[in-house]
């Protein structure tokens, strides 16, 4: 059983920046590839980025690419995502989760993470 905690959220004007961390904890938890999704009220959770365990591989959504950066430091089990130049639009609750496969492009749904964390709430906002 994995615990994952995220924090870093909170307000944040328009051209501001980002770095959110999920704190990992339990059995092996390094060896899992990491995900991060975010969700806007009457959405579905959509996926963002995912970083395999050693950190060598990533992936991330069409929608995303060149702007956020996913990261993960073993040392810590904290997985980042890193965004600049925030948009009113980045505005979601951010979910970072666990998943036991490693292929990158294939692991961008929902159900193929195990473990969640409960969400942090960035809004982007003047």
């Amino acid at each position: 059983q994995l615990r994952l905690v995220e924090s870093g959220g909170g307000l944040v004007q328009p051209g501001g920046s980002l770095r959110l961390s999920c704190a990992a904890s339990g059995p092996s938890v390094r060896y899992y590839s990491m995900g991060w999704f975010r969700q806007t009220p009457g959405k579905e959770r959509d996926f963002v980025a995912v970083i395999n365990w050693n950190g060598g591989r990533t992936y991330y959504a069409e929608t995303v690419k060149g702007g956020f950066t996913i990261s993960r430091d073993n040392a810590k089990n904290t997985v980042y995502l890193q965004k600049a130049s925030l948009k009113p639009e980045n505005t979601a609750n951010y979910y970072c989760a666990a998943t036991s496969a490693c292929d990158m492009s294939a692991i961008v749904r929902t159900v193929e993470y195990r473990y969640w964390g409960q969400g942090t709430q960035v809004t982007v906002s003047s």
